[in-house]
């Protein structure tokens, strides 16, 4: 409704229109009843105009947009693995659809045509990563990317497609000793470390000596494995075995850094990277397999070797699941619910301690 402004001395009608924010004004003439007349036309002429636009401007939104601001969340908010694999299908997708593309011409048949060309040239099992990493890309859109369309997700609508999933390796209990007598320092620790608490990869890596309690015999496990990314952090205890290799280990080392595991080699190529916490050991576990002439395996087969160990002498599912706390958040609290460290560390003990252990730092 236009205001009446006696500011100055003839006193004219003003029209004012806000829309989401923006303000627009016009003065007219005078005060007659010709000009309120007119700032009443203008106001609402002014308001559908700029409720046009303002609808054009949330209804536009590319690929290209979406795409990088989901990667943009990804990379500050979830582990670097999983960055990684939501940055290469975004990059399918692109590719196969166009950077200005608006995601509103998006729909399931699209979707579809994209993931039938990535299962014709790759495996089920990736295509469903895709399918799964573009339906939560558009979910999270359409929370949060201005101007991203608010139908339904096309991607979800679509069926998954069949894999074919080989049995994961688990290396006999006898091919992990081998390869363990004949690592040195360091890494004999580490490799009694992933039997001994069943733990990731990067678990283990980013381990850090504040998160060790010598004394009690615990330590905190950080994972970042949990619904949308959060990072939380578990508490195992350690069994007596693995609590005095990992004091020998901190008390013998020469790198004086908050991480457990750090490099330590003196070899020209890893200088650079002395007494930093791990990322990879790419070649690690393949150059230990072949001196030990067994079959490879990695350092995630230790814990699926971990699981196997526990189930045959016996102990209980709920306790072989709080070990390697592998469960949605429901399990978790399902099988963790009054299951204390008293319990899982004599499950530890009772089964790791003893087994053809021999350590020297």
């Amino acid at each position: 409704m236009p205001t009446l402004d006696k500011r100055s001395k003839n006193p004219r009608w003003k029209g004012v229109v806000t829309v989401h924010r923006n303000r627009k004004e016009r003065r007219f003439p005078d005060d007659s009843q010709k000009s309120y007349r007119a700032a009443v036309q203008w106001e609402e002429e002014k308001r559908k105009e700029m409720m046009e636009k303002q609808t054009k401007v949330d209804t536009v939104c590319s690929v290209a947009t979406w795409l990088n601001n989901y990667l943009d969340y990804s990379k500050e908010s979830q582990s670097s693995k999983t960055y990684d694999e939501k940055l290469a299908t975004c990059k399918r997708f692109a590719k196969f659809i166009g950077k200005e593309t608006l995601a509103s011409d998006i729909d399931t048949s699209k979707g579809m045509e994209f993931l039938r060309g990535q299962f014709k040239k790759r495996t089920g099992y990736a295509t469903n990563r895709d399918r799964k990493n573009l339906s939560a890309a558009w979910g999270w859109g359409r929370k949060y990317v201005p101007g991203f369309p608010r139908n339904e997700n096309p991607f979800q609508d679509i069926d998954r497609f069949p894999e074919v999933r080989s049995p994961r390796y688990v290396p006999p209990e006898e091919d992990f000793w081998k390869v363990f007598n004949l690592a040195e320092g360091q890494d004999k620790v580490m490799l009694l470390t992933f039997l001994h608490l069943g733990a990731r990869k990067g678990e283990v890596f980013r381990m850090k000596v504040d998160d060790l309690d010598l004394v009690t015999g615990s330590v905190n496990i950080w994972t970042n494995k949990r619904e949308n990314g959060n990072k939380e952090c578990d508490v195992l205890p350690l069994t007596n075995e693995l609590r005095l290799a990992i004091k020998a280990w901190l008390e013998s080392r020469r790198a004086k850094s908050p991480f457990v595991f750090v490099n330590t080699s003196d070899a020209e190529f890893a200088l650079k990277y002395w007494g930093e916490p791990f990322k990879y050991r790419q070649h690690f576990m393949e150059k230990l397999c072949k001196r030990a002439k067994v079959k490879p395996f990695g350092f995630h087969a230790i814990r699926h070797l971990t699981a196997t160990i526990l189930f045959r002498a016996g102990q209980p599912l709920s306790v072989i699941q709080a070990i390697l706390r592998h469960k949605s958040p429901t399990t978790t609290a399902r099988y963790l619910h009054g299951l204390g460290l008293g319990q899982t560390r004599e499950a530890l003990s009772n089964v790791m301690e003893g087994r053809n252990f021999q350590l020297t730092i």
